[in-house]
């Protein structure tokens, strides 16, 4: 596993490192922005998941 990922930072032929870099940086952006919109929603579903779990461990 090592060795394949060493020869893959060694080929010429594909991306390189930077557009790599460049390529998780937009990923991450792109995450963060599409976690801002909808963190509400998100928020209502963790809480309504422990209001749950809190319920039946109750009774």
């Amino acid at each position: 596993m090592i060795n394949a990922f060493r020869e893959l930072l060694r080929e010429e032929d594909g991306a390189s490192l930077a557009e790599y870099a460049l390529l998780l940086g937009i990923i991450t952006v792109a995450m963060i922005g599409v976690f801002s919109l909808f963190k509400d929603a998100i928020g209502g579903i963790f809480t309504r998941t422990t209001n749950t779990f809190n319920s039946a461990s109750s009774a």
